[in-house]
């Protein structure tokens, strides 16, 4: 059975605990909306720390940077 949760008369949802143990999200942790059609997709944010080595193999020629704008 999925979890679920009810909109407060604030805008407000209470994440259940079975999705943010499973997820190991924490208190304070920030999060994007993206919409999706009818629905919308909850993402946490990554830290910076996260996203070191993400580009290990990227070429590092052939790109535009900011003095190639018109």
């Amino acid at each position: 059975m999925a979890a679920t949760a009810t909109l407060s008369s604030k805008f407000q949802i209470s994440i259940p605990k079975a999705v943010r143990d499973e997820q190991q999200w924490k208190p304070g942790q920030e999060f994007v909306f993206i919409p999706k059609g009818k629905g919308v997709l909850v993402m946490p944010v990554p830290e910076l720390e996260d996203l070191a080595g993400i580009a290990k193999g990227a070429r590092m020629d052939g790109y535009r940077d900011r003095e190639d704008r018109f």
